[in-house]
């Protein structure tokens, strides 16, 4: 059971191949309220929606008449649609300040599918083709995680805002200091797409930390959980091969970290500044080190860090385990504050989606930033102090919870 499934075939033999693979992952068809178009939630190896991708429900606020800003129309491309379908979860499509005018995945299917879901005709064969396209202000990026940080930096250099799923970068502290450099130098807007920003919870918490209502953070703790005991099979831009798992197989837990960081960062704005992790080995065959690329033994990392402004947060991701999924976190502050925070209103035909609602929120703050000429919310700063802290952490989990200085970014 042990055994390595992999085809030594090039980048682009692979894309060829696969052709309407895509198609072989079933899909159920629930939406949530308020979208123009019905997009199919994704589901995994075993037939079940992949976390993250349930059907949310719709948020009330969004009922509200939501106030325009702006009539102007940003031109956005769009790149990676694949498993989770993630290019066209966020509603750009949707968006009345938006007009998706290209879009590209690797996959031909992938391609065909995700120009249907965006109603958007011009399609490229790679997101660095695309990128070239002078029509374009801003792109989203939904690829594999590893390519994030190079896609993103090569987007802002061609004079593209930039919005890209999690994490910013992908294992690799010179890559967050070569984003961050990237996005300065540019003068334009990034932001990173993390889903629990949103989460009702956080939300709340964000808004009464700024009211100075929950004073200063003494504890927090955030738990990210998506059980990959059922491979998923896809390319791996490490080893350049089709593989079961592709770039998530063995993944180190914490350099997938930012669902759970944001349980301080996105709270407070604020960072981590030490950490020391322990990691679990996984008992799952095809994570554990000898069967994946990255040579990683954990599936479950437990992070204890240091914040800037003197508290303490856990951390934890884990793949191990099967009766728990998706994000959580709590935040203790010397204050006590009660009641709900209502989140803003979206614009209409752009749904909550899923992540606890949030998706749709990431799309309209994104957007609104642009046209103010504000930060988003998640900008590189935050991003990367969300994302850099996991990186470390792995580094300590492999030196037996060494505790270890984390670099820090500000703006």
């Amino acid at each position: 059971m042990n055994e390595k499934r992999t085809t030594d075939i090039t980048r682009r033999e692979f894309v060829e191949r696969m052709g309407l693979a895509g198609a072989v992952f079933g899909l159920s068809g629930v939406t949530a309220a308020g979208a123009k178009d019905s997009l199919q939630q994704p589901v995994d190896a075993r037939g079940k929606v992949i976390p993250g991708f349930e059907e949310t429900q719709a948020d009330p606020n969004a009922t509200e008449v939501w106030q325009p800003f702006s009539d102007r129309k940003i031109r956005v491309g769009i790149a990676g649609f694949g498993l989770s379908k993630f290019g066209a979860a966020f509603g750009f499509q949707n968006h009345p300040n938006v007009e998706v005018v290209a879009v590209t995945d690797l996959i031909l299917a992938n391609r065909a599918a995700l120009a249907k879901a965006c109603r958007c005709e011009k399609t490229y064969a790679s997101c660095e083709e695309m990128i070239e396209d002078d029509r374009i202000e801003a792109v989203f990026i939904a690829t594999d995680a590893p390519s994030h940080a190079r896609l993103a930096i090569a987007a802002l250099q061609r004079g593209k805002h930039v919005a890209c799923a999690v994490p910013a970068v992908f294992g690799s502290l010179e890559d967050a200091d070569r984003l961050f450099d990237a996005v300065k130098k540019s003068g334009l807007k990034y932001m990173m797409f993390e889903t629990s920003y949103f989460h009702s919870a956080l939300y709340t918490w964000h808004q009464q930390y700024k009211a100075g209502q929950l004073g200063k953070i003494l504890y927090s703790e955030g738990e990210y959980y998506h059980y990959f005991g059922s491979p998923l099979a896809g390319y791996n831009p490490k080893t350049k091969k089709v593989d079961i798992g592709g770039w998530r197989n063995g993944l180190p837990p914490q350099w997938y970290p930012t669902h759970s960081n944001a349980y301080y960062v996105g709270v407070t704005g604020g960072s981590f500044i030490d950490v020391s992790c322990l990691g679990v080995p996984s008992i799952v065959p095809h994570l554990r080190a000898e069967n994946n690329a990255y040579k990683n033994p954990f599936g479950s990392e437990i992070a204890l860090l240091r914040t800037n402004d003197g508290g303490t947060s856990r951390m934890a991701v884990c793949w191990d385990l099967p009766a728990a999924g998706g994000e959580r976190g709590r935040v203790y502050g010397q204050k006590s504050a009660t009641g709900p925070v209502t989140r803003p209103p979206l614009p209409p035909g752009v749904a909550s989606g899923g992540h606890g609602g949030s998706h749709g929120h990431l799309t309209t703050e994104f957007v609104d930033a642009i046209l103010r000429d504000r930060q988003p919310w998640v900008d590189v700063a935050q991003a990367l102090n969300m994302t850099v802290a996991g990186i470390v952490a792995h580094k300590s989990a492999l030196r037996d919870g060494e505790r270890m200085k984390i670099p820090q970014y500000s703006l």
